[in-house]
């Protein structure tokens, strides 16, 4: 059999674990305050999330698998080479995301697969390979990589002061509220969750959509860089059949440790976190869902009582944001050069 069609076949099999891997990651940490707040139960959360994961990519342009795909140059380089690049990218993610469930630690899946692709890129073809977008960034543009870290770095920032003031507005349109209220923030949140799920599947689930028209092209079973049918349906189900799975250990984080999760604190991270998703999305900028309900979460409890937020849990989770990149970069450029040496013998 053809060793290009074989490494494309192995290419498509691990962007869907990577999506798999991050359906489980951002599961977690969309249903994790619902549930710690006693608005939902484990099963209801997980399946209304799933469904609207599922539906969000074939409602919503592909603007972001359009910057995930192209910020990296496969174009004009060997087959093989190229494959061994994607190939590599994508194993350095999903290596991450794995250690970090493990260990129950929120982290971005974004940033992971980010970091790994520029490592691959660098190693594979070289620093020109990249497409950085500086000039255009200095011009007042986003492009390539600017854009990328424009939607994973600030969306964190934007997500703790949305929170923050989301939060201040809601103590003070909800002071006078009795535990009669209880109901109406419950049913509230079957529409802020679904939101989340929505705006959550919009986002992450494009990026392996791109990474696959990436390989497909490099491959030359496309002519241009193109997203088929068959690739948003297979991205959509990967990442959908993850988030069916949860991450229970990130559950455990993210809605018990940082803050006591209560009803509002549940329902003003949803719309919070709901919104800056779907802002990004409508501009091709990637988000990490993890990273934004986080952050918004963090907001929240800096909000209400910043002395009753646990902020050792917080700083560690957020530190590890900043080396989450820096690992990815190193295990992108070791899998490619991994892949490379032993291809290259074949």
């Amino acid at each position: 059999m053809d060793i290009v069609f074989i490494l494309l076949f192995i290419t498509i099999f691990c962007v869907a674990l990577f999506d798999f891997t991050n359906g489980f990651h951002d599961a977690a940490d969309m249903v994790a305050t619902a549930i710690a707040s006693r608005a939902m139960t484990p099963t209801s959360a997980i399946l209304i999330v799933t469904l609207f994961t599922f539906i969000a990519p074939f409602l919503i342009g592909l603007t972001v698998a359009d910057t995930i795909g192209t910020f990296v140059d496969i174009s004009g380089i060997p087959i093989i080479e190229a494959q061994s690049i994607v190939l590599g990218g994508i194993l350095s993610a999903i290596t991450y995301n794995l250690v970090t469930w493990k260990y129950g630690l929120p982290t971005s899946s974004s940033n992971a697969l980010i970091g790994g692709l520029i490592g691959a890129g660098l190693y594979g073809i070289g620093n020109h390979s990249i497409h950085w977008g500086w000039e255009a960034f200095i011009n007042g543009d986003l492009e390539g990589v600017m854009k990328i870290i424009v939607g994973l770095f600030f969306s964190p920032i934007a997500g703790f002061v949305v929170g923050f003031l989301l939060m201040k507005l809601f103590m003070k349109l909800f002071s006078r509220l009795t535990f009669k209220s209880r109901k109406f923030f419950i049913w509230s949140q079957y529409l802020s969750i679904s939101w989340l799920g929505f705006s959550h599947g919009a986002n992450d689930a494009q990026k392996g959509m791109g990474i696959i028209a990436m390989i497909l092209f490099a491959s030359g079973y496309t002519s241009h860089f193109s997203v088929p049918d068959w690739v948003i349906i297979l991205c959509a189900s990967s990442i959908t059949i993850g988030t069916l799975f949860g991450g229970w250990s990130i559950i455990k984080t993210l809605g018990y440790e940082i803050i006591k999760v209560k009803l509002i604190h549940s329902f003003t991270d949803q719309i919070g976190s709901a919104f800056i998703n779907s802002f990004a999305t409508s501009i091709g900028a990637p988000t990490s869902t993890t990273q934004v309900v986080t952050a918004t979460l963090i907001g929240i409890g800096g909000a209400e009582k910043p002395k009753h937020v646990r902020w050792k849990v917080a700083f560690k989770i957020v530190s590890n944001w900043f080396t989450n990149i820096p690992i990815s970069i190193g295990l992108g450029a070791l899998y490619t050069m991994i892949l490379i040496t032993i291809l290259s013998q074949g």
